[in-house]
């Protein structure tokens, strides 16, 4: 089969298309030949060697890849050979080797997709949809809501919007560039800005038409995030699970509490216990998927394009999941 390695850390063009030999299940474990792969941040971090995460940095010839959707076709030791030939997506693990034509995980850990289901639009869901889950767990949306998604073209925030209006709220989406903020648009928000404008902020505050945003999902941080920040009503809720831009949201404890603001994580082993652990959150996350109440953005490359994807995605040059196709 083909799959990306790479030999040594550094840049995208370490990853490399290669020859390797077939997998082979073992006792427990199914083999995917894998239809679609997702490409995570995490991955360009581990192929940099500076992971900058609790996750260990992997031996190299290193398989990249988190998440992974197929046919089965071929089980181990002590699996029902009824699991061959159905359509399954799959989270690999810190072991990865998605980027691969097939993947093998343990029988427990797959799930079986009905048909319909796509298999790249799988592979968001079983990663980036769960997370949204979780994020929105923690901060649920209600009718009333006015809504502020940071990066609401990304994997997460495109969800995150999705799940807003389904609630009813006001949805502001913002995003970098025309073509991002086009896709926010298309994807339902009600106003959707380019925060890389230089009046941005007067183009949110004439978007909140006289309101105070009352709920804020920050995966952003820094000036963009401190900017929604200001904008928060009193008794607004603010979600953080994440600052791309590289720190945090400033605000100290008299911001806060001054305001009666609400500040809540959504990030780590803990939150997720508290959500009846992962394996409940992707079954909740695919059957939203099923159902078609939310749909993932997908972004596609071959698999032979894994560098372009990760130059793309680190350049921001991406929106929604990023996906290989073998």
């Amino acid at each position: 089969m083909h799959a990306i390695r790479h030999h040594e850390f550094g840049g995208p063009e370490v990853l490399r298309y290669e020859e390797v030999a077939d997998p082979e299940p073992g006792p427990g474990q199914v083999r995917i030949d894998n239809r679609a792969a997702g490409v995570h941040v995490l991955d360009t971090s581990f192929r940099s060697g500076k992971s900058g995460t609790p996750f260990p940095l992997p031996e190299l010839p290193f398989i990249p890849g988190r998440e992974a959707a197929g046919i089965v076709d071929a089980v181990g030791k002590g699996v029902d050979e009824a699991w061959l030939g159905k359509r399954v997506v799959a989270h690999l693990g810190p072991a990865s080797q998605g980027y691969a034509e097939k993947a093998v995980r343990e029988v427990e850990s797959v799930h079986e997709l009905p048909d319909g289901v796509d298999f790249g639009e799988a592979v968001a869901m079983i990663g980036t949809g769960r997370t949204a889950l979780l994020v929105l767990a923690v901060g649920p949306v209600h009718a009333n809501d006015v809504v502020i998604v940071p990066a609401a073209a990304g994997g997460l925030g495109t969800l995150l919007v999705q799940a807003a209006k389904n609630a009813g709220a006001y949805v502001i989406g913002l995003a970098g560039g025309a073509d991002k903020v086009r896709q926010v648009a298309a994807n339902g928000a009600d106003a959707a800005i380019d925060y890389r404008a230089a009046d941005w902020t007067d183009v949110l505050d004439r978007a909140l038409e006289g309101r105070e945003a009352t709920l804020f999902f920050d995966s952003v941080g820094g000036e963009v995030g401190r900017a929604v920040f200001e904008r928060l009503g009193f008794g607004a809720r603010m979600i953080v699970f994440g600052w791309s831009a590289g720190k945090a949201t400033e605000a100290n404890v008299e911001d806060i509490v001054g305001r009666g603001l609400t500040v809540s994580g959504a990030l780590g082993p803990k939150m997720i216990q508290r959500m009846g652990g992962v394996r409940a959150l992707e079954e909740r996350s695919l059957a939203e998927l099923a159902a078609g109440r939310l749909r993932p953005a997908v972004h596609t490359f071959k698999l032979a394009e894994a560098a372009e994807a990760h130059r793309a995605l680190e350049n921001r040059g991406t929106t929604g999941k990023v996906v290989l196709i073998p």
